[in-house]
């Protein structure tokens, strides 16, 4: 079984070792694979969980993601409470497990076919996604009476937020909310990006290499599914050849607005 783990615990980090072995130890079939993002970057877990989990996948596949901030009260948590644990069927098959923090469901939302509550405690350890939440992934996996609750209003998960930095990718590519078919910008055209204090010319682009080595390129990126209803979503990505953009951007941060204009 295809085992993801997308959280934020930092690439090496020993989070993701112990995940992985509480995972086998009640999924022994299960093969880990992880996906790191920023601290508490609900957007960019939401973006990988659409990108795994909408997209072909081996049969059984389990996306399992934690970025908790625990935002959702601003007091003090009894027994190291957070937000709960809730449970996604994809059209594909594929099962999303995690909490319900922030955008993290936001991109699967509307194509999920079902979206409830995980029958686990949201209070009881520092350390839930190592501790509670493996075990309750491994039930619900193997499909064990209980292991789901009561079905989640979907008006509770937030919309996919417009015209923000979603994902940075090892090469510094700047993956955005900024949706491909929404996009009135006609190819070629000069166009002047701002995230934060930084603004840069880009050119837009049908392809990420339709610009110059050192130019930068506002084209759709290699990140899209297909929705339930056969829809094609393509998401526009920030890429400079030759270089880094999120360093040229003065690296922002997942979820900074981005404001495009004519050039």
């Amino acid at each position: 079984m295809l085992f993801h783990v997308v959280a934020d615990y930092g690439p090496g980090d020993l989070a993701f070792a112990e995940v992985a072995q509480r995972i086998k130890l009640h999924l022994p079939d299960a093969e880990p694979l992880y996906t790191p993002v920023a601290p508490f970057a609900t957007l960019a877990a939401g973006f990988c969980v659409a990108q795994l989990g909408l997209n072909p996948a081996p049969q059984g596949t389990l996306v399992y993601h934690n970025v908790a901030p625990r935002e959702d009260e601003e007091g003090a948590r009894e027994g190291n409470e957070g937000e709960r644990l809730a449970y996604a069927l994809l059209p594909n098959g594929v099962r999303i497990i995690g909490v319900n923090a922030g955008h993290a469901f936001s991109f699967v939302r509307d194509d999920a076919e079902e979206l409830r509550w995980a029958s686990v405690p949201a209070a009881g350890s520092q350390f839930r996604s190592r501790d509670l939440f493996p075990e309750a992934a491994s039930e619900i996996a193997l499909g064990r009476p209980g292991a789901l609750g009561e079905g989640i209003d979907r008006s509770v998960i937030p919309n996919v937020p417009e015209n923000r930095v979603a994902y940075v990718d090892g090469y510094g590519n700047l993956k955005t909310t900024v949706e491909h078919t929404g996009s009135e910008i006609e190819p070629g055209a000069n166009v002047r990006v701002r995230i934060g204090k930084e603004e840069l010319s880009a050119t837009a682009s049908d392809g990420s290499f339709g610009v110059a080595e050192g130019e930068l390129a506002l084209a759709p990126g290699s990140s899209g599914w297909t929705r339930r209803g056969g829809e094609e979503v393509r998401w526009m990505e920030l890429f400079l050849r030759g270089g880094n953009a999120w360093e040229a951007f003065g690296r922002p941060e997942v979820g900074a607005r981005i404001e495009i204009a004519p050039g």
